[in-house]
């Protein structure tokens, strides 16, 4: 039963978080598509993020509503308040109920077309979760929740160990696993990196590994191995040029032929794709399509840095929408890039769960949606009532506005229930 009032959290601390004691969340910093959001929504715990001088305005013992639909906490509530709030609550959890009925049904749009409807997750948990939540398959496996609040770090033992449960799990559903995405909001103290003035826009990600290739052999050494057991695929985060690319497949080869002289059993097949979250892949798409093997748009970073503001920042938090006209002409392109070369598209940022901008997705011709799995049939439903040409007529009419607002009240106005 209690709240966790707290200045920061961050996602080492999130994932520690024991979710029988902790009901609610409330902190200073951060934003909604912080990762450390993203984890407690994965945990189904209501959050409120940048309240300012929250510490100092709740009091040790004092009870709190957290409302982490409409982003309100209230202090010291009356009793009117608890009951209102109690009676939200329940309907909340009856409409969650509710969706029981999508569960083991495939993802179909209105019109009957086929979509692919996959779960984010960041531990061998979670994976158990998305295939109890009825997932077909995992879009985005968060590797560095292994690496983090540890001495030392993970052995290609223990990483192949992982990344073989999954695909276990899974049996025989695409599982897409990110390669070592640190830097920005997430650290690694076993590392001893150097701080950064800049760390979103500094040495994380791809960069990192593909300087520390001591550390990003091993990983792909374990999920090379753990291919043998499943339909494992690999995902490089932050790519920016077709280079990044390249070397990363070059020292996938590399790795091939140990395994092949070592005997050892992988997928030769194996997929290799990228996540398309910045401006850069965004522009050249057409050219990274046409050497990845699939792509997925992390809308999380892609607007951010489209729009050039630090998502957890509450300052510019206005400026950070993934409705804005920028960006939605980013996906739009990114999407018929791939789609021009034959090669599919997912989507595993925050925007992919967003029921609102479910029908753009689909007319933009997005083929996979990974969500949180708490989330999966919510988005099933959501996809449920659009036919495609239904779809194509709302997103000619936000392409059509040229203001954030405009477009966001247009696909509210229309949403469906």
């Amino acid at each position: 039963g209690t709240v966790l009032v707290t200045g920061e959290l961050t996602p080492s601390m999130t994932a520690g978080i024991r979710r029988e004691n902790i009901v609610g969340i409330v902190t200073q910093t951060g934003g909604r598509t912080s990762h450390s959001a993203i984890l407690a929504r994965a945990l189904e715990i209501p959050a409120v993020l940048s309240v300012e001088n929250v510490t100092a305005l709740i009091a040790d013992k004092e009870d709190v509503v957290v409302d982490g639909v409409e982003g309100v906490v209230l202090a010291s509530p009356e009793a009117e308040q608890i009951a209102a709030y109690t009676r939200r609550r329940d309907e909340f959890l009856e409409e969650r109920r509710a969706l029981g009925r999508f569960i083991g049904v495939e993802t179909l749009t209105a019109d009957g077309k086929k979509l692919e409807l996959a779960a984010n997750i960041g531990s061998v948990k979670d994976a158990l979760q998305a295939a109890d939540c009825d997932a077909e398959g995992i879009g985005l496996f968060r590797t560095e929740f292994l690496y983090m609040d540890k001495a030392a770090l993970p052995t290609e033992e223990e990483q192949f160990a992982a990344y073989q449960q999954a695909a276990l799990i899974m049996k025989g559903k695409p599982v897409v696993i990110r390669t070592l995405d640190i830097g920005g909001d997430k650290e690694l103290p076993c590392l001893g990196l150097e701080k950064e003035e800049n760390p979103f826009l500094g040495w994380r990600a791809i960069r990192f590994c593909l300087a520390r290739r001591d550390l990003f052999r091993v990983q792909l050494r374990a999920l090379l191995r753990a291919s043998a057991y499943g339909d494992i695929r690999i995902m490089l985060p932050l790519v920016t040029c077709v280079e990044e690319l390249r070397e990363a497949r070059a020292l996938l080869e590399e790795i091939k032929q140990e395994l092949d002289a070592e005997g050892v059993k992988y997928n030769r097949e194996i997929k290799l794709g990228i996540m398309i979250e910045t401006p850069a892949a965004a522009l050249i798409a057409d050219l990274l399509a046409r050497e990845a093997d699939f792509f997925s748009i992390g809308t999380n970073d892609l607007t951010q840095y489209t729009m050039a503001v630090d998502r957890g920042n509450s300052k510019v938090a206005y400026l950070y929408s993934h409705y804005h006209p920028a960006v939605l002409r980013s996906v739009r392109h990114i999407i018929g890039c791939a789609g021009a070369e034959g090669i599919p598209v997912g989507m595993c940022g925050e925007a992919a769960a967003d029921e609102l901008l479910i029908p753009l997705l689909i007319s933009f011709g997005l083929d996979e949606f990974s969500v949180s799995p708490t989330s999966v049939l919510a988005v099933r439903k959501a996809i449920s009532l659009w036919s495609r040409q239904e779809a194509d007529e709302l997103c000619a009419q936000a392409l059509a506005l040229s203001t954030e607002a405009e477009v966001h009240a247009l696909l509210k106005n229309a949403r469906r229930f």
